[in-house]
């Protein structure tokens, strides 16, 4: 932090509807600030498929430098189909910056708000709480970009180190660690499929060795197809899962899906020194420019954002903040509100202000 006690957030608002769900956020945290000891400073900088397409880079030298000397980043969902690399790869600098920063733990929560509506019968009174932790710089993603492809084959190479699993595995035992003194179960589920594929087994192992330095941690093991079905049967019982990065990136959709979709689901990915937080959700340009986008995963992740930094860094009101705003985002849906992906007539500016007046 700079001398002024301001913690400084660098703020890339990204492509489609980055933008629109960014500023409320923002709001948000001004609302923070203006009723709490927390004081902010925010940069703007570019990053995204627009930013490619006026120089030919996802993001430049600046915007990098940026996120390395902030305290945390806030990212605005980045890409659109029309622009690609010319692999045909869409524009990513989420992967990029996962990449170079090293944040190979992306933390994916799944909380079923009241008053949301879920596809699963009895999820309403039975509740959904939990996180997919995926792992965010290896795994299939390792091949990004390295794929060998020719007339008659394509192959792509995953990679597990023993290094990443090591640091993974203790990030997510003590994330159950910290959810159980919340008064959540405490458990930790490693989903992979080690009755195939030797790379997994090599995963599973590992997990087993974190395991035995948290024993006030319930340690369970599942195959991912089978942690998919139980996750649309039963996601109530569920607390945390950590899993390989293709994995993780699909089971974050599934769980999204579970409690309302794309647009409530917030996110992080997280390394030893960096973090970026952002909604799950894409940049549905289809909808750009017209205040339909539901900001309610942007939000979320800022309330992330801040019980991260009270971690990390010991600021006194940061988690409280967060916590804050979570009740905010409870109280204006149990209240009614109801964005237009729901079939309700709230847009950006109708969430954003209800959220900013229940805090």
């Amino acid at each position: 932090m700079s001398a002024n006690n301001a913690l400084h957030i660098a703020v890339l608002g990204g492509d489609g509807i980055g933008p629109e769900v960014m500023a409320p956020a923002l709001e948000v945290l001004r609302k923070i600030e203006a009723t709490t000891e927390l004081k902010f400073r925010f940069t703007e900088a570019p990053a995204g498929a627009n930013h490619y397409r006026e120089t030919g880079k996802s993001m430049p030298e600046s915007t990098i430098r940026l996120c390395d000397e902030a305290d945390a980043v806030l990212l605005g969902a980045c890409g659109l189909p029309s622009v690609r690399y010319p692999d045909n790869t869409e524009i990513a600098p989420q992967i990029e910056l996962r990449v170079h920063f090293d944040l190979y733990a992306g933390v994916r929560p799944a909380r079923l708000i009241p008053g949301v509506p879920s596809p699963i019968v009895g999820a309403d009174a039975r509740g959904i709480d939990l996180i997919v932790v995926r792992e965010s710089t290896e795994g299939l993603f390792a091949s990004m970009g390295k794929g060998v492809v020719t007339d008659s084959e394509a192959r792509e190479t995953l990679v597990i180190t023993r290094k990443t699993s090591e640091r993974l595995f203790e990030f997510s035992f003590r994330l159950a660690e910290r959810r159980k003194a919340r008064g959540k179960p405490g458990q930790l589920a490693c989903v992979d499929k080690a009755n195939v594929f030797k790379a997994f087994a090599f995963f599973r192992g590992i997990f087993d060795e974190a395991a035995r330095k948290h024993p006030g941690v319930r340690a369970d093991h599942m195959y991912i197809d089978a942690c998919s079905a139980l996750l649309v049967k039963r996601p109530w019982d569920f607390d945390v899962l950590v899993t390989e990065n293709m994995f993780g990136d699909i089971l974050s959709d599934l769980t999204a899906g579970l409690i309302g979709g794309m647009g409530m689901a917030p996110s992080a990915d997280i390394g030893d020194k960096h973090a970026v937080f952002q909604p799950c959700h894409g940049t549905a340009p289809d909808i750009m420019g017209q205040g339909k986008a539901n900001p309610t995963g942007m939000i979320l992740s800022t309330a992330m954002m801040l019980d991260w930094l009270a971690d990390k860094h010991g600021i006194e009101g940061a988690a409280e903040a967060g916590e804050c705003i979570e009740r905010a985002v409870d109280k204006v849906y149990a209240d009614g509100i109801k964005p237009m992906e729901f079939g309700g007539n709230n847009g950006t500016a109708d969430i954003a202000k209800a959220v900013i007046a229940a805090l």
